[in-house]
């Protein structure tokens, strides 16, 4: 086994790979210039809040603002990415940000923000952003060659990690120099970058389904339902959601740990923000060997328990260099911890339900760092910052063990791409793509010995048939006749059906096939398809 893996891991692509492909590595350059502009605009307002009020709670909000969006909206977007052109969504989105940066800029340089006001627009901006990260994550397929899938979600996370070192550490320099109005001038301009490289960009074209598209509703739904019915989706947002949710108060204390801990300014601010981007960068370095090495489930409970550190360290320490070392391991950890979930995720969904899976990731990661930068806030309001940095470091070192059992990385090794095995139904003219619902029941022939296995590899396939569309799953088995078994499952219409029929994955049609083994008989089972009268 291990000569295996030390084969596999030779014949593995460089994590460089993915930058030899003009595409992502135009777009991924482009996406780090807006990405400096955008740590730019959270420092100036994370500040410029602080001089506005000086409420921890209010501060705390700014955070909030910014991820709430997400998780409000996020699903929708992942769905809305899912049925459109996906380059076309991001262009107006970008656009629009660009204009709304610009407005917000010029209310500060002339003195006319107030905290509402500050909030009101760092969540529209917010929205923006969470319209767009569906759409972002599920092109990166589109811009590699799948073995280097995992290359390039690193690079991505590298990328952020780079534009956090970069982002805040210049902002806090042009905040002393130019002004708290410059971070917001320039988080505007730094838009331009990323739309001239989308208008650039020529989307590779996709098969397309000769089914009318989804509406926005029930891709929704489709999605929710995957995603419930997804063990590797479900680990990983277990996961994701026990480590965020205490994460999040680093990021919602950090400006007051500056201004009234360690008695500092914006230049301070930046530094340390700097040191925690160059962390993480230093740790998407190292990232590939420690996962290879340990695996992505002791690489996350690694950045857990540095991340728990980070907090204790700053809830006793008002030393600048001391909380510069430990920004730089807050980085390092933050990068294990998501970068890790991020290729977790990935690789768990079908290209069909990419934007609308990893939107759900987000809306749990971004509800979390909302939810839980209000919780933080308010805890520090009512006993104060170290208390509280206690209680959260103490909350991310217990989560390890809860959520041991929710393994990662589980849908690698699935094929996921459709396989479209599943003959077409012969039907009437009658069936229409609006009638519905429609009931499949597919009989079995059981030989006594094999029906244990046979019930085993059922249940597995009903959450097959529920991800892509069935409910209402049942295996009956005929009271006269022991050996022969009843499989029933409901679609909502026949259209949806059909597109069931697409959407049959690779790893779907494996465990099919392994039931079809201990089907008796030279003939196929039976396949029934009933439409409501």
């Amino acid at each position: 086994m291990d000569a295996k893996k030390t084969t596999e891991s030779a014949k593995a692509p460089s994590a460089w790979a993915p930058l030899a492909r003009p595409a992502f590595a135009v777009l991924w350059t482009a996406t780090i210039v807006s990405n400096i502009g955008t740590w730019m605009h959270d420092v100036g307002a994370g500040w410029l809040m602080t001089d506005l009020s000086p409420s921890p709670l209010v501060v705390a909000a700014v955070q909030a603002a910014t991820t709430l969006p997400v998780f409000l909206f996020g699903h929708p977007a992942g769905a809305l990415a899912d049925i459109v052109d996906r380059r076309k969504l991001l262009l107006i989105v970008n656009a629009i940000l660009g204009v709304v940066a610009g407005i917000l800029a010029f209310l500060v340089s002339f003195g006319m923000v107030t905290p509402t006001l500050l909030l009101l627009i760092t969540f529209i901006m917010g929205t923006g952003a969470a319209f767009m990260a569906p759409a972002w994550q599920a092109v990166v397929p589109q811009l590699v060659p799948r073995q280097e899938l995992t290359a390039a979600i690193a690079l991505n996370s590298m990328g952020i990690n780079v534009s956090r070192a970069i982002g805040p550490a210049l902002a806090g320099f042009l905040i002393v120099a130019y002004g708290l109005a410059t971070p917001f001038f320039i988080n505007a301009l730094s838009v331009v970058g990323i739309i001239a490289a989308l208008l650039w960009w020529r989307q590779p074209r996709i098969a397309e389904s000769q089914l009318p598209p989804e509406q926005v509703g029930s891709a929704i739904v489709a999605g929710l339902r995957y995603a419930l019915n997804s063990r590797p989706v479900a680990w990983t947002l277990i996961r994701a959601l026990g480590f965020f949710i205490f994460a999040s108060a680093f990021w919602a204390l950090i400006p007051l740990i500056v201004r009234n801990v360690l008695k500092g300014g914006p230049t301070l601010y930046g530094i340390l923000l700097g040191c925690l981007g160059a962390g993480a960068v230093a740790g998407a370095v190292a990232l590939p060997k420690l996962k290879a090495r340990f695996g992505p489930d002791i690489t996350v409970a690694a950045g857990s328990i540095g991340t728990a550190a980070v907090l204790a360290i700053l809830s006793f320490t008002d030393n600048p260099i001391l909380a510069a070392i430990a920004c730089g391991l807050a980085g390092v950890s933050w990068i294990a911890v998501l970068s890790s979930l991020q290729v977790s995720a990935q690789t768990a969904l079908p290209n069909w339900v990419r934007a609308r899976g990893l939107s759900i990731f987000l809306t749990v990661f971004f509800g979390a760092m909302s939810g839980g930068s209000l919780i933080w806030g308010k805890v520090a309001t009512l006993v104060g910052i170290p208390t509280t940095l206690l209680v959260a470091a103490a909350g991310a070192l217990l989560m390890i063990p809860l959520t041991w059992r929710a393994k990662l990385n589980r849908g690698e090794t699935l094929d996921l791409t459709p396989s479209m095995h599943w003959p077409q139904p012969l039907v009437s003219d009658e069936a229409t793509h609006d009638r519905g619902p429609v009931m499949i029941q597919v009989t079995y022939e059981i030989a006594e010995k094999d029906r244990a296995n046979f019930i085993t590899l059922m249940n597995e396939l009903s959450a097959a048939r529920r991800r892509g569309g069935g409910y209402g799953w049942t295996l009956m088995q005929d009271a006269a006749d022991p050996s022969r078994f009843v499989e029933t499952w409901c679609e909502v219409s026949w259209l949806y059906h059909l597109r069931h029929h697409e959407r049959v994955t690779g790893a779907d049609h494996a465990v099919q096939d392994r039931i079809l083994a201990l089907h008796r008989g030279s003939d196929p089972p039976v396949v029934t398809h009933l439409i409501r009268a």
